[in-house]
């Protein structure tokens, strides 16, 4: 390139700087188009390089073979280096000639600066400038783009594609367990593996017995074929048993990350190490054959005497290989993840203060253990001194399924704990076999605590909750008992009551030590809970007590023995309580016992359960029985007993108006239900005896004349003909076309009468200040028509009606209970409050889904309205009829003889 400025770069010095910048890129393209075409057998050869080392060549050769291949790497890469000193920097001409071809300009614009007019007249050179000034204008436009090397031209086989195809798979292959590196090539071969023919190896892998795998042997005729590659479990134990040979093998793992090489050592040295460091830490002379390396085995006196077995082992926590003797094993290790476990819906408390809490977790090979810590909230004061420790609250683990996620729910009672009440964080944590932990999100919440509605006990258990969680407290927790005990005749009536709140101001004062704090703590809980429900509180807590036992003897591997001691004291506590909650229920006021009859569990059925409980721990279905005594937990912790709350008379009131119209709507379903199977037995006899004729027996139609005037008789009393429709049930095989049709228009009074409730019933939900659903009102239009039916004798549009009447009901039945919840819960969240100040009700259970503790539908949600009955529609109505037709068609023709008649005919009910 020309620095000295001509033409029209002389007057316009920024355009020719801005055209000595496209000269300068434009040379470097050239470069390289020059530079790359000869730069492709160099980085070949350094791709095979790399591919060689990455695939383990220089690593399996020995060192003769490994500098040959280094000098021939060497040579071929000095060799292929030499043509790229011969490349020189392109000139500006080359680079004015580049810009015109790739631009596609012709005149030679760049050239033009460097040109002198022919003729040197004033017109040619202002025509020559101004020709000069466009050119250069265009120059500046100009770009000289990428490198176009034609790398083709020069190699026409497509032989560049090899190096890089091979480079890209040793790339992956290197990421492999076999895979080599780049250093192997400068470093000496390992020293190749003596095989002994003489030596014996057996080797197996034994996964951790938490991942119920089986063991892995890796010789012998068990040895499973793994194409060379061994999946195993973290934390696997390796064992190498090896006999024969003279006791100079060498049992090397290497590492695949790292390939650090580790010689194991036999357990026998092992063992007589760590006793010759006991004896040295004792101060007695290690014998001289004894030191802390370890020796080879020592040959035997007698040549022909093969020596000792040897053991070698080793936990395998990562991936490497195995060498033994020249055999070669490669372990996968497959890592073991910590747990994982979360809350599944939010904490609750149950109906007698217990706390539930939901949860899922999910491990490799299953959950050991959970639990939920459960933590102070807020600033503590570092210097307290709690009595207690916090809480413990083990979680009830499910059966699991490896590498599947479970779900469960634990219920258990925290309310003794000076915590209750208080704002805390809970925390799940899971622990899987391995021992890692896995924790789950912090909850915080309101820890459940007693309830007490009697104002005196909640004092009491204040004084305690006081210095159980800061000691120093203690002169506060007095100053609170003295306070109580000012005006003893106003506010502690119960003389005994009286003295147990001063004996337990003496044990406060009294009190040195964490021991006999901890006894005036549980004394003050004890006279609150005395206070509070009697005798009740004291054998809840002996039934939770025998519950805990028991289950930590399942789950300790206890003996049948110890089993069976247990379940008794079970069976003891149990029978105490129930005893103490059925004294509180005769106390309970009447219209609560006779609100809540329905919800009282059966004794039977809890020792129903307690026998399942033995049974399967006998049995040795450990798992189960936990789980059962488990639900059976749940199930008492969700069985509250006390007394009435306050303002609960108006709704106990309205809940017995609500219960009285859900038992009317129970019974208009049921005789509905009577009337249509009537009604239809008679519309099926009436069809047979059109086809088969009336009976021939005078008599017998004459009892059914007296039957049908009996029918007359009693059509105003219900009870009678409900009776009436029955006998004529049993007796229609005898009763002729017209007597059945007379039947038929009988049933229609009764139908009727169906109508009138249902309409009374409606009024009745119109005062309790409920709106009928719509389904009542098809159901009443529905029993109208099918009322008109039965008057014309038509039994088929009957049944239709009174189904279409059925289903009617039950959806008007869905829908005032859908009403009545929402009334229910309304009143639940007004009472909220005062149920957790003031203590529990009556033998009642909460958060079932309106179910009793055993899981069975609740009487107080309500009749059984038939959800799970499968009430006929005209399809089905109308395949049965069909059916009969057929059967009937069966007896009129030819049978095989009077076993098939019999069978027939018991199929017509009519033998």
């Amino acid at each position: 390139m020309s620095f000295t400025r001509k033409g029209a770069f002389e007057t316009h010095p920024a355009l020719a700087r801005r055209v000595a910048l496209k000269r300068s890129f434009a040379r470097i393209v050239l470069f390289f188009e020059r530079l790359l075409p000869r730069a492709l057998a160099p980085a070949g050869i350094v791709a095979l390089f790399f591919s060689a080392s990455w695939f383990g060549i220089f690593r399996l050769s020995p060192d003769w073979l490994r500098w040959i291949l280094l000098t021939a790497f060497l040579f071929a890469l000095i060799a292929t280096l030499l043509p790229l000193a011969r490349i020189r920097w392109p000139s500006a001409n080359e680079a004015d000639r580049l810009l015109e071809d790739r631009n596609n300009l012709p005149h030679q614009p760049v050239g033009v600066q460097e040109d002198e007019p022919a003729f040197e007249t004033p017109l040619s050179r202002a025509l020559w400038k101004e020709h000069q000034i466009r050119m250069a204008k265009r120059i500046a436009a100009l770009d000289a783009g990428l490198p176009q090397p034609d790398i083709a031209k020069h190699d026409r086989f497509g032989l560049r594609a090899i190096p890089a195809l091979i480079f890209t798979v040793a790339l992956a292959f290197s990421y492999s367990n076999r895979g080599g590196s780049l250093g192997d090539a400068f470093v000496p071969a390992p020293p190749a593996p003596s095989i002994n023919p003489d030596l014996r190896i057996d080797a197996w892998l034994t996964p951790p017995s938490y991942t119920g795998r089986a063991p892995v042997f890796l010789t012998g005729q068990q040895a499973q074929n793994n194409n060379g590659t061994v999946s195993i479990p973290q934390n696997s134990a390796l064992t190498v048993r090896v006999t024969g040979g003279e006791g100079e093998e060498a049992v090397v793992f290497t590492t695949a990350a790292d390939k650090q090489n580790a010689v194991l050592e036999t357990e026998e040295a092992k063992a007589a190490a760590k006793k010759a460091a006991e004896q040295a830490s004792n101060g007695a002379q290690a014998p001289a054959a004894q030191t802390t390396a370890p020796q080879p085995p020592a040959a035997p006196a007698n040549g022909n005497q093969p020596l000792a077995p040897r053991t070698y082992a080793m936990a395998v926590n990562e991936s490497g290989n195995l060498t033994v003797n020249g055999q070669n094993w490669t372990f996968n290790v497959i890592p073991d993840r910590p747990p994982e476990i979360a809350f599944e819906g939010q904490p609750k408390r149950s109906v007698n203060g217990a706390l539930e809490i939901g949860f899922k977790a999910k491990d490799d090979y299953g959950i050991r253990e959970a639990h939920a810590l459960i933590e102070p909230a807020g600033p503590q004061d570092p210097a307290a001194t709690p009595l207690y420790p916090l809480p413990e609250y083990r979680l009830d683990l499910p059966r699991q399924t490896r590498g599947q996620e479970i779900k469960g729910l634990t219920s258990r009672s925290v309310i003794e704990h000076p915590l209750a009440g208080k704002r805390v964080r809970v925390t799940l944590v899971a622990t899987d076999g391995a021992g890692q932990t896995g924790r789950s999100p912090v909850h915080e919440m309101i820890l459940p605590g007693r309830g007490f509605s009697e104002p005196l006990a909640a004092a009491v258990a204040e004084q305690r909750q006081v210095f159980a969680l800061d000691t120093r407290q203690i002169p506060k927790a007095i100053a609170l008992n003295e306070a109580l005990t000012i005006r003893p005749d106003e506010t502690i009536p119960n003389l005994g009551h009286f003295l147990l709140i001063e004996s337990a101001r003496g044990r406060m004062k009294l009190a040195q030590g964490e021991e006999q704090l901890k006894e005036t703590a549980d004394y003050l809980w004890e006279i609150a809970l005395g206070i509070e429900d009697g005798d009740l509180s004291l054998a809840e807590r002996r039934l939770r007590d025998a519950q805990r036992n028991l289950s930590e003897a399942l789950q300790n591997g206890a003996n049948d023995q110890e089993i069976a001691r247990l379940m008794q004291e079970m069976r003891e506590a149990m029978q105490q309580y129930m005893n103490e909650l059925a004294q509180r229920m005769q106390n309970a006021p009447r219209a609560q016992q006779n609100m809540q009859a329905q919800n009282v569990i059966r004794q039977r059925d809890l020792q129903n359960m307690m026998d399942q409980i033995e049974n399967l721990a006998r049995s040795g279905n450990r798992d189960a029985a936990q789980q059962m005594l488990n639900e059976l937990q749940r199930m008492m912790n969700n069985l509250q007993a006390g007394r009435p709350q306050r303002g609960q008379q108006g709704q106990q009131q309205q809940n017995s108006q609500m219960r009285q119209q859900i038992d009317k709507l129970g019974e208009i379903m049921q005789e509905q239900q009577r009337l249509m199977d009537q009604t239809f037995k008679l519309d099926q006899a009436l069809r047979d005896r059109m086809q088969r004729g009336d009976p021939d027996q005078q008599g017998e139609g004459e009892q059914q004349q007296s039957q049908q005037g009996q029918q007359g008789q009693q059509q105003q009393g219900q009870q009678g003909q409900q009776g009436q429709g029955q006998q004529g049930q049993q007796n229609t095989d005898q009763m002729t076309a017209e007597q059945l049709r007379e039947a038929l228009k009988n049933l229609r009074a009764q139908q009727e009468g169906l109508g009138k409730k249902l309409g009374e019933l409606q009024q009745g939900l119109k005062g309790l200040g409920m709106q009928p659903g719509e389904g009542f009102g098809q159901a009443e239009r529905e029993m109208g028509n099918a009322g008109k039916a039965l008057g014309q004798g038509q039994g088929e549009q009957a049944v239709q009606g009174q189904g279409n009447a059925l289903n009617a009901l039950r959806q008007g039945a869905q829908n005032m209970m859908q009403q009545m919840m929402q009334a229910m819960q309304g009143q639940g969240q007004g009472q909220e409050g005062q149920q957790n100040g003031e203590g529990e009700g009556m033998a009642n259970q909460g958060g079932q889904n309106g179910r009793d503790p055993l899981g069975r539908p609740r009487a107080t949600s309500g009749p059984d309205f038939g959800d799970q009955v499968k009430v006929p529609d005209e399809i089905d109505v109308q395949r049965a009829r069909e059916i009969l037709d057929a059967i009937r068609e069966k007896l009129g023709g030819a049978l095989s003889g009077d076993a098939e008649r019999q069978y027939l005919e018991r199929l017509l009910e009519i033998r």
